[in-house]
């Protein structure tokens, strides 16, 4: 794309310098140069060969005053004749006797005339020149053989020729750009460039949607969209990778804020529990919490409420949708989030949680920007790396995959989220404003549009006490 992109630029750029440029047109008369008189094969050959050496300094005197002011003074032009001169070209072909004398003018009748008014004061200004001392006649006689006409066409600008030039161009400098930008541009867009940073399985792939910021919940509000069947392939692949392994609990986290982490891991816990399965989905980004939002639930009491002991995780879980799905948000923003994570406490609830749920899906801060992520992988039996086409660099998928092995984390596999359906997207977003950026409008989608997409029902404190009571034991 890249290519055809300066292609176009290149044909664009030739046809508007066309455009600009004020057409020229070029006349030209032709002279034969003859020797006067007869002889023998001989004498008319060495004649010919004494044309031939004449015709070269009649090329230069084409250019000197001598010849151009009466030019000038025939036709009444006001210039002087070095400014004529730049308008003048003569030439000669190897071996021969004809003199060409071509003039430019933005006039094509003014060219033919200028042409033809150099060519008339050349033959004048030979006759004198190689006029006997003793008188008579020159013995070198110059005949207009081409008289100078009006061309119909301008001879710049030469549209064609310029299109041409600017194809070639535009062609040659996107060659050159394609080249450069794949040799530095390191951003992630397909699943070629992640394989050149990981052999991991590549679970899935979510395809850029506009609307993804106002309708999150693409499995529930659109569950025919193609979008919505790719998270549903995830969650089919995420089962299999899942295959030997006992623990339950699914990290799910990225390089950079951006890549689309926490709607994939709210999307996959609403396909994971319309497939049968009872899913606790936990909302572990305690610095910049969306689930809620995302689901339209209350988060002042959650996760980290239950860290702290100030009530069971079994009275804070809520039930969402008509499936088995129940959320733990993230309660409120602590002071020492990595410590609370890292805590006894959240091991323990994580154990709780997978023995009275099928599937436990942790949604994570990003790894970059802080270590909250790296601590819980070590306390869950997964990670699902969700890698954002166009928003982060290979090198910080590196940084990624390097701080999961330094924890020994499992890496079940990676999904490349925000895939391209049109050309490049780039978008790119700073890990540095991480816990400063503001939110996103997800909430303001769930209170906007509650009568087209109204809030799940919530199952009352006694519809869910089966559930809660298997936490709690």
């Amino acid at each position: 794309m890249l290519i055809s992109a300066f292609f176009l630029l290149g044909i664009l750029a030739a046809a508007g310098v066309s455009f600009i440029v004020k057409p020229t047109y070029t006349a030209e008369t032709k002279l034969f140069v003859a020797i006067q008189g007869s002889g023998s094969v001989s004498e008319l050959q060495q004649g010919n060969t004494f044309s031939q050496s004449r015709v070269r300094s009649y090329v230069e005197t084409v250019s000197t005053p001598a010849v151009l002011q009466p030019a000038i003074e025939s036709l009444g032009l006001e210039q002087t004749p070095a400014a004529l001169k730049s308008k003048i070209k003569a030439s000669s072909d190897l071996n021969t006797v004809i003199i060409s004398i071509a003039a430019e003018d933005t006039s094509a009748v003014q060219a033919a005339a200028i042409a033809q008014a150099v060519g008339t004061s050349l033959v004048a200004t030979v006759n004198e020149l190689e006029s006997p001392a003793q008188g008579g006649t020159s013995p070198i006689k110059l005949s207009v053989v081409t008289p100078a006409t009006a061309p119909t066409s301008p001879s710049t600008p030469n549209t064609k020729l310029n299109l041409a030039i600017g194809a070639i161009l535009g062609l040659a400098i996107g060659l050159v750009a394609a080249v450069l930008r794949a040799m530095l541009d390191t951003k992630v867009r397909s699943e070629s460039d992640l394989r050149r940073s990981t052999d991991a399985p590549i679970l899935g792939g979510i395809a850029f949607d506009n609307n993804a910021a106002k309708k999150p919940l693409l499995t529930q509000a659109q569950p025919q969209s193609p979008r919505a069947e790719s998270f549903r392939q995830l969650r089919t692949n995420l089962q299999f990778a899942h295959v030997g392994n006992e623990s339950r609990a699914t990290l799910v986290t990225s390089s950079l804020p951006g890549e689309g982490k926490t709607t994939t891991a709210t999307n996959l816990a609403i396909a994971l529990a319309q497939s049968g399965q009872t899913v606790a989905l936990i909302d572990a980004d305690l610095r910049r919490p969306r689930v809620n939002e995302y689901l339209g639930l209350d988060r002042h009491a959650g996760l980290t409420t239950a860290l702290i002991g100030a009530a069971d995780v079994g009275d804070l879980m809520q039930p969402w949708g008509e499936d088995g799905l129940q959320v733990l948000t993230a309660g409120q923003i602590p002071p020492n989030p990595s410590e609370l994570l890292g805590s006894e406490a959240m091991g323990q609830l994580i154990a709780r949680l997978e023995q009275a749920f099928d599937t436990v899906i942790i949604d994570a801060p990003p790894l970059l920007p802080v270590t909250d992520a790296a601590v819980l992988a070590q306390q869950v039996g997964g990670v699902l790396l969700v890698v954002g086409s166009s928003r982060v660099r290979l090198p910080e998928v590196e940084k990624s995959l390097a701080a999961l092995e330094m924890v020994s984390a499992d890496l079940l596999g990676v999904v490349l989220n925000l895939v391209p359906t049109k050309g490049t997207d780039a978008y790119s977003y700073s890990y540095r404003s991480y816990e400063s950026e503001p939110e996103t409008s997800a909430s303001t989608y769930i209170q906007g549009h509650k009568s087209t997409y109204p809030a799940p029902e919530r199952r009352s404190v006694a519809a869910s006490k089966g559930r809660r009571s298997e936490i709690s034991n």
